[in-house]
């Protein structure tokens, strides 16, 4: 009573409480310093019996303690000796004894060796020698101290099994006996402010997630009529397109706990533990039903299982994707768990993981149109300090093909590059070079190149260039560059339009302006060099897609030998024979040298335009589709309404007129 009187007011005394891992860590703190300090804080030398034994003679020792049972000695110096040794301590003079030791064998007779030795020195120089044996209780302790710390360790590992056992779990979720227990984040109700309102884009994504949304507020809504509400929903999409986000957005919508986890946490190298943590898992979203749960990269886990298990057969992955088959059926219809699952690679899914009544359906989440990029470029510029001028439809333009994560790099690298340049606001040519970066990579102005590489450099983009404005359905090109960035030593970069599908005139443009710069090459230095390799890769692709994929060639006919659900595996027979092999390989060669002398023509007939870009392009490095209209006019294209011809040597001509 006494004490809660003296206690200031409206505060509780502060009362220590005694815990037995104290005793612990003071006896590992005290073994910590018997063996660290034994002997004191001297730091002797090991020296041989030879120098030791001409340092007697040369009177520099003052005292020798020989430890008999240990056939060790210890020397101590002379104080105005020390200095004299002080480069076998590192240039440092020790202050504390002994100096050094010596070790010598069995048959080493101490007495007689100092004797002989005392007998040669004069009386006031003589070395006091001291023999004894070493009783000491370390010894015994260093037995026993490796037993004693398993044993300790053997308590601790104990002591946290009887805890979880008891149901507190103080052991903590690393610990050995917690192995198979679930690795989940949870986010508690009300704790997610992630909503709708901060998921730009993403509008038929969306629309789908919310009627889960709807699901989970209102399930009587569904069940009165004798519906049942969806077990889970599969999010597939690109990398960076939001579908965590997206995730996230509809527990906050919907005010539910949230559990999210990775695919790869369910497997580990124990049997077992996979599956265990999947039971874990939902035991732990059935108590805190309704509730969702999301499963990120669940290819890691739910990769289908292999027909052919001498190649990549894995038992502990199939069991845990077992489990998570049978507590995905185990669920009633109104259990109020929502399991939501993100990847981008569906194909590669176990089919028994993607049929109805586990993932009942999939919400595609592709990349962001020019209008949603608007949306997520205005997202991600808060906070940035922008120029008066800025234009975000001009950036949201010059961005086609990227994710939201790609449009979130772009704002930050435009930040960087604006404030590397000491510069008070962000301008619109900061986030062209830092698209420049992030497409090309960083620029390397310390590049060596030759005069005549830097020429042959030039006119190879500028036939990239020539082509690509010429022909009718090619890209439209932004601009071109011999400005060295990533491995490319030029580029040309275009602005493609967002088309669902590509027709055959289209696939025909675009690879004769692929083709374009080892043409260039081919008349401009009568020989072709290594810079097209990336170019003719891609052509290469292309060729072998129209014959064998698209049924675009006459002879093959319209057939398509791709796989789009991948159950050939790890079958390396062909789906075709060797005579079909022979013509595909026959008809993507004509293809290729159709479209090689087709480009020729047309640089040939525009030559003069053609080596008038290739002269601007090393005057200036950088040139823009204002510098192509100049030079060749307005870029070619079909009115509207007007039929483009079918042949390709109808379209070569007329470019060639043009």
């Amino acid at each position: 009573m006494s004490e809660n009187n003296n206690a200031p007011h409206g505060k509780k005394p502060v009362r220590i409480r005694f815990n037995v891992s104290w005793i612990y860590i003071l006896l590992l703190f005290g073994i910590g310093y018997m063996f660290f300090n034994q002997g004191g804080a001297a730091n002797p030398q090991k020296e041989e019996w030879a120098e030791v034994r001409q340092q007697w003679l040369d009177g520099d020792i003052k005292e020798v303690v020989f430890i008999r049972n240990e056939y060790e000695g210890r020397v101590t110096m002379k104080a105005d000796k020390v200095e004299k040794y002080a480069d076998k301590f590192g240039g440092k003079v020790p202050n504390k004894s002994p100096h050094f030791i010596f070790l010598v064998s069995g048959s080493f007779n101490a007495e007689e060796m100092f004797g002989e030795l005392n007998e040669q020195l004069p009386a006031d120089q003589q070395v006091k020698v001291i023999i004894e044996n070493h009783e000491s209780i370390w010894g015994i302790l260093e037995w026993l101290i490796f037993p004693v710390l398993l044993i300790l360790m053997w308590v601790f590992m104990f002591r946290g099994m009887n805890r979880n056992m008891g149901g507190g779990g103080p052991g903590g979720p690393g610990g050995i006996f917690n192995v198979g227990k679930a690795t989940g984040k949870l986010a508690e109700k009300n704790s997610i402010k992630v909503t709708f309102k901060d998921v730009a884009g993403l509008y038929g994504a969306k629309d789908e997630v919310m009627e889960i949304v709807d699901f989970l507020k209102n399930p009587k809504k569904y069940t009165a009529l004798g519906g049942k509400i969806p077990k889970g929903a599969l999010l597939v999409g690109p990398p960076g397109t939001g579908k965590t986000l997206l995730a996230k957005a509809v527990a906050g919508e919907a005010d539910v706990p949230f559990f999210s986890i990775s695919g790869s946490d369910f497997v580990e190298m124990f049997v077992g533990v996979g599956a265990s943590r999947v039971r874990d898992l939902f035991r732990q979203a059935k108590e805190k039903s309704p509730c969702i749960v999301f499963i990120d990269e669940i290819d890691a886990v739910g990769r289908a299982r292999s027909k052919n298990a001498g190649f990549s057969s894995n038992d502990e992955r199939e069991n845990t994707l077992n489990q998570l088959l049978t507590e995905m059926d185990g669920f009633g219809s109104n259990s109020g768990v929502i399991i939501l699952a993100a990847t981008n690679r569906a194909d590669i899914l176990d089919k028994a993981l993607m049929r109805a009544g586990r993932f009942d359906r999939q919400i595609h989440v592709d990349l962001p149109d020019l209008k949603e990029r608007e949306e997520i470029f205005t997202v991600h510029l808060r906070g940035l300090k922008l120029a008066e001028d800025f234009d975000l439809e001009f950036l949201a333009k010059h961005t086609p093909g990227f994710s939201g994560a790609d449009i979130a790099n772009v704002c930050n690298e435009a930040a960087l590059t604006a404030a590397r340049k000491d510069k008070s606001a962000i301008e619109k040519q900061d986030f062209l070079d830092a698209v420049d970066r992030i497409v090309g990579g960083l620029e390397r102005k310390s590049k060596i190149i030759t005069p005549q590489e830097k020429r042959s450099i030039a006119h190879h983009e500028a036939g990239h260039a020539t082509v690509s404005w010429l022909l009718p359905n090619a890209n439209p090109l932004f601009k071109v560059t011999i400005v060295p960035r990533g491995q490319a030593l030029g580029a040309a970069w275009y602005l493609p339009e967002e088309r669902q599908l590509v027709t055959r005139d289209q696939m025909l443009d675009e690879m004769c302006s692929l083709v374009a710069g080892r043409v260039a090459e081919e008349i401009i230095n009568g020989q072709p060099s290594t810079g097209a390799l990336n170019d003719l890769e891609r052509l290469t692709k292309m060729a072998y897609g129209m014959v064998s994929y698209y049924g675009m060639s006459e002879k093959v006919g319209t057939i398509s030998f791709f796989d789009s659900t991948g159950a050939r595996g790890y079958d390396l027979t062909k789906p075709y024979s060797e005579k079909t092999a022979e013509l595909i390989d026959k008809e993507v060669k004509d293809l290729i040298v159709m479209i090689h002398d087709r480009t020729e023509r047309i640089l040939k007939d525009n030559f003069d335009g053609f080596t008038q870009l290739a002269e601007l392009l090393l005057e200036k490095e950088v040139i823009f589709a204002d510098d192509l209209e100049r030079i060749f006019g307005p870029r070619a294209g079909a009115k509207s309404g007007e039929e483009l011809p079918k042949d390709p040597e109808e379209v070569a001509t007329q470019v060639g007129q043009e």
